[in-house]
């Protein structure tokens, strides 16, 4: 979940940038499904050339038009004349449904609706929608938020036609005071398993532990526990779970760590006795965790009311983004971080989201502003080596290995259209795409890891997904699970839902958080 994205979108959306019409071309599916290539990579590529999350414009999803000045997000703010409101007979009814908007030339954070076939109530995310009929069409809207100046935000969506039935097309609208002040089109794509999948393939399930505070974001696994922090959505407050997961067929779930004012938790990463979780509020939080089961606050860092989301480990350096930096701390006492300098981006007010680093390199992922290449050898002298930028991007998580004898990195965008980049960052100067790949582009990457030649993906909606990178010009996949079920409690209440935080650490199982499920322990037979 990115927090600090959220922040700078409007509270209508919620969701994420979309697509147009008709599905635009994608490369989906690179490769067979659940089929490794089990070639070894010579080194040698073909440069790809970047064009963006959407290389074609795919124009307005549907005919449909928002009025000025009628209604206020309701059926009088549409004019549907132009609708083929006959197709809607075929279209879909009930389930949760991903509205894919575009506004103008570009597009905005999807909305997520849920329609109930039966005559009860729909939803427009969290928020129980009134439904109007229009003929064949349906209008729905919801009051979101009322504001301290007295402005009263609303949202309404109207199906206008189903050229590729059960999914429809429409128009959205954003109104305040009874005023429009956002208008887009949008497709709709329904929210269930891909096409032809079984719930696993490759994967097994082996025990799976329910989270009982906030929506869960991470985990972190060491000396026979499982540490899953929590952020907070509506009522719902987060914090730390601890799971003793010493018999992995059946956790038991040992503490439970809240504070007052303090519940948005995003990352977690361990070193020795000492836990790091990054806090929206205060930094990186420092436990001890010298007794594993009973988690102690030694400190947190980096100021008192300074925001962090996201923690990583590399020897005896702690790597963490707060606020606009991604801050190093020296770790040689690992429940003691002494901080040795600050990395901003070059336009200094754009937030970092997540790096990856090992020995005197710093890669980092630096949201819309694209991914650097640092180096950290001299912690007092920081330089950034180089950088890899695209359209309407937001670099989000990364990866790197070594592939015959080349530096590579697996980069994940997160958003409607991202998807796994692979980057030949072997001169940090001269970043080089070489291989892609994606599933649906309405669902995107949250996090990943790479042991050895396997990349094990977190990929929201989509579950968890394991790549062959073998071969990293084809990316292929050769194993999943399906995490993600529509009925699920809080399903569809925000776009960022489903598989979100995965950890492989190497005692045979894969540590995967659920925003709804919880905790998650698979296998590979």
């Amino acid at each position: 979940m990115t927090w600090l994205r959220l922040f700078q979108t409007t509270p209508l959306v919620l969701a994420f940038s979309l697509l147009g019409c008709s599905q635009p071309p994608s490369p989906v599916d690179m490769g067979p499904p659940d089929a490794s290539t089990g070639d070894e990579w010579d080194g040698r590529y073909v440069e790809l050339e970047e064009l963006g999350n959407w290389p074609v414009d795919p124009g307005p999803f549907a005919p449909c038009r928002v009025l000025e000045g009628a209604g206020d997000c309701d059926s009088r703010s549409f004019d549907l004349s132009a609708c083929d409101t006959g197709s809607l007979a075929n279209a879909d009814t009930e389930g949760l449904h991903l509205l894919t908007t575009r506004q103008g030339d570009s597009f905005m954070l999807p909305e997520l609706l849920r329609l109930n076939g039966d005559g009860g109530t729909s939803f427009i995310g969290e928020w129980p929608a009134t439904e109007e009929r229009v003929g064949n069409a349906r209008v729905f809207s919801v009051t979101t938020t009322s504001h301290p100046d007295g402005s009263t935000r609303r949202l309404g969506i109207a199906t206008c036609q189903a050229p590729e039935a059960p999914a429809f097309t429409g128009c959205y609208a954003s109104c305040r005071n009874g005023r429009v002040v956002s208008r887009a089109t949008f497709r709709s794509e329904r929210l269930t398993w891909r096409e032809g999948e079984a719930e696993s393939s490759g994967l097994e399930l082996v025990s799976e532990s329910f989270v009982d505070i906030g929506v869960p974001a991470d985990v972190y696994v060491t000396q026979g526990h499982a540490y899953v922090v929590s952020f907070s959505q509506g009522p719902r407050l987060g914090g730390l779970t601890v799971f003793d997961v010493r018999d992995p067929s059946a956790p038991v779930k040992v503490k439970t760590v809240q504070f007052n004012g303090d519940n948005y938790w995003n990352g977690v990463w361990a070193k020795g006795n000492a836990l790091y979780v990054a806090s929206a509020n205060n930094g990186v939080l420092v436990f001890d965790i010298s007794e594993p089961a009973n988690p102690r606050l030694v400190t947190n860092i980096a100021g008192s009311s300074v925001g962090s989301h996201t923690v990583f480990v590399d020897g005896d350096r702690l790597y963490a983004t707060i606020d606009t930096a991604v801050v190093i701390f020296d770790i040689s006492t690992p429940t003691h971080p002494v901080e040795l300098n600050r990395y901003s981006s070059e336009d200094g007010f754009t937030y970092p989201h997540d790096m990856f680093a090992v020995g005197d390199r710093l890669y980092a992922n630096f949201a819309e502003l694209g991914y650097s290449v640092v180096d950290v050898s001299d912690p007092a002298h920081l330089r950034t080596l180089g950088n890899f930028s695209y359209e309407n991007q937001y670099s989000h998580a990364n990866a790197v290995g070594t592939f015959a004898g080349r530096t590579l990195a697996f980069m994940g965008g997160e958003g409607i259209g991202e998807h796994l980049r692979v980057l030949d960052v072997t001169d940090p100067a001269n970043i080089v795409k070489i291989g892609r790949f994606q599933l649906r582009p309405a669902v995107s990457i949250h996090n990943f890891l790479l042991v050895g030649k396997k990349l094990y993906v977190a990929w929201y909606q989509e579950g968890v997904r394991v790549l062959d990178v073998s071969n990293p010009t084809q990316p292929t996949q050769i194993a999943h699970y399906n995490t993600f079920r529509e009925t699920d409690p809080h399903r569809g209440e925000a776009y960022f839902d489903g598989a979100i935080g995965i950890r492989v650490p190497g005692d045979g199982f894969i540590y995967t958080v659920d925003t709804s499920r919880g905790l998650l322990l698979l296998r590979e037979p």
